[in-house]
């Protein structure tokens, strides 16, 4: 009898000793990541009754917490021109948890940040209630009004505007959108009843920024780093002739790639990269890709920002640009920006960034300033360098091949009197619609003025016919530089 009681006690030892240990961790070890676990409604409930910090820009809010009389709670977060911001506030959800800046932003906006300690104490002290911080965007408010009005109705379409000297972010608007304070209600089944219906929009997530989350073929306008990548190697200049057939077979294949049809490629078997740039030739980067090689061509790409990790503070997802298992064909439609070359919108912004800023890519920041309820600036990001993509002699000699397709080339319908604008243009195939029509992702990214750079711009659109990408893009592209010069 004593042995067996001798082991019930061992046993329940242990079992307390776990428990302990188990209850140790969680209040110690783990309790901040439970604490900023967004589906951790306690710590929602706790926060609802605090005056939750403002979302500002251009001084306004477009995120705020409001006094609410509805018996719940004692604030409502309310946003303001939902649908317009909706990718870049993200909601707060009782529900639903938070996201995007919400999420991110969200120890300074309700106070628990560091910055904040004094703020805190002062509170226990004087018995005030604690209150979070406000957080101004880098964003222009017209600018941002101006792309998300823009792009039409029922297309999947993404617009970005970006300082390349300091990497401000000054517009990043997407459609579709959705309207936020539907997810923001203080009833959780109404919430939920609008998340259902949200979810159902075709072509939206509502956990997703389309400007860094979707990863998509950016076709012709990956042939800036292609250039690059080329001129960098030595084995090419402005002044080499390279063969430009109208059709050529994929290295080691019997798939041929083929030029662009829409355009004049045909005019020329042998062309100089002024030409091939400006009429988006294609099979002059099988020989381009097959000179500069598997591991040059990666290093390059991973210098414009591919597979690297970056927060706006939205996270960011990484471009994708598979070389290790590629092969020399795979490799040649990455040159083109085809088979597994995936880029967000935001990546191809911070390509033309890199050409307009002398090579270096400023890293893309969304915080202009986070300002305490005292009024006291708490946080001033400085411009910050994220890479060196190239070299300032070859980012001017992508400049001078950037104005062709504006001029003469592929991107003549965003030309506007007086602005001196560079780009690219891209178009990556899609599978078919099921009535046969060619289906493309249209891009066009760049930059202006030339001598002197005040905006990088970067047009993405989705799933739709070649005409209505091709046009739509150009047309975007004009009104983003008549809003940003005045004409």
């Amino acid at each position: 009898m004593n042995h067996a009681i001798k082991r019930v006690w061992v046993a329940l030892t242990v079992l307390f000793v776990i428990c302990l240990g188990g209850l140790s961790y969680i209040q110690f070890f783990d309790a901040e990541s439970l604490s900023e676990n967004a589906l951790n409604k306690r710590e929602l409930y706790r926060e609802f009754d605090l005056p939750r910090g403002a979302i500002l820009v251009d001084g306004k809010p477009i995120a705020e917490s409001v006094p609410t009389d509805d018996g719940q709670f004692e604030f409502q977060r309310v946003y303001n021109d939902a649908e317009t911001y909706a990718h870049l506030t993200g909601y707060y959800s009782l529900a639903n948890g938070t996201t995007q800046l919400e999420s991110q932003l969200n120890d300074w906006l309700t106070g628990t940040s560091s910055d904040l300690l004094f703020d805190r104490l002062s509170a226990m002290f004087t018995g005030t209630r604690s209150e979070g911080a406000s957080v101004e965007l880098t964003i222009d408010g017209q600018l941002q009004k101006t792309a998300f009005e823009a792009i039409p109705k029922g297309l999947k379409a993404t617009i970005i505007v970006t300082n390349p000297k300091t990497g401000d972010i000054l517009a990043m608007a997407s459609k579709p959108s959705y309207d936020t304070n539907l997810l923001a209600v203080h009833s959780t089944a109404k919430a939920a009843e609008n998340l259902k219906e949200i979810s159902n929009i075709d072509g939206l997530s509502p956990y997703r920024n389309p400007a860094i989350s979707d990863l998509i073929t950016p076709g012709s306008s990956f042939k800036i780093i292609s250039t690059v990548a080329a001129l960098e190697s030595g084995k090419f200049d402005m002044d080499t002739p390279i063969d430009n057939p109208v059709s050529k077979n994929y290295p080691h294949t019997n798939t041929p790639m083929n030029n662009f049809s829409e355009g004049i490629c045909a005019r020329d078997t042998r062309a100089k990269l002024e030409f091939i740039f400006a009429q988006s030739c294609n099979t002059p980067f099988i020989e381009i890709s097959q000179t500069v090689g598997k591991d040059a061509f990666t290093e390059v790409a991973e210098r414009f920002g591919y597979g690297q990790q970056l927060s706006i503070p939205q996270n960011v997802v990484p471009s994708e640009f598979p070389s290790a298992e590629a092969s020399e064909a795979d490799m040649a439609k990455m040159a083109i920006g085809e088979w597994e070359n995936k880029a967000t919108p935001l990546q191809m912004n911070m390509v033309a960034m890199a050409i307009a800023n002398d090579g270096v890519i400023m890293k893309p920041n969304l915080i202009d300033k986070v300002i305490a309820p005292d009024l006291r600036v708490i946080e001033d990001p400085k411009p910050e360098k994220f890479s060196t993509a190239t070299t300032p002699e070859v980012a001017e000699q992508l400049t001078e091949l950037m104005e062709g397709p504006v001029l003469r080339g592929t991107a003549m319908n965003a030309r506007v009197p007086g602005v001196d604008f560079r780009a690219k243009t891209g178009t990556s195939q899609r599978p078919a619609a099921e009535d046969g029509t060619r289906m493309v992702n249209s891009w066009m990214t760049g930059f202006a003025p030339a001598d002197d750079p005040q905006v990088a711009i970067t047009v993405n659109i989705q799933d739709v016919d070649y005409d209505t990408g091709h046009n739509t893009a150009g047309a975007l592209m004009k009104t983003m530089l008549e809003a940003v010069f005045n004409k």
